[in-house]
């Protein structure tokens, strides 16, 4: 048996999609942040796709709110 060192080079990366979907909503970051029951600056890292990592309650009260889906808001790019 061979032992073997595998690495991903090219494994993609995940975007955040949630500006598109706020201003087709016309809501503000301000107004999500209150009807979600959080803080802006939660929001304004996701508005700009600087999250580091997900908080499945946050996407599940943005998607309530917003009425879309998990899909609609996380894209992952190969």
């Amino acid at each position: 048996m061979e032992n073997k060192l595998y690495s991903l080079a090219k494994y993609g990366h995940i975007e955040i999609q949630l500006k598109e979907i706020m201003d087709s909503h016309e809501i503000s970051r301000n107004a999500l942040a209150r009807a979600i029951d959080t803080r802006f600056e939660v929001i304004d890292k996701w508005y700009k796709g600087n999250i580091e990592k997900i908080d499945t309650d946050i996407l599940a009260r943005i998607c309530f709110a917003l009425q879309c889906e998990p899909q609609d808001i996380i894209r992952y790019v190969p």
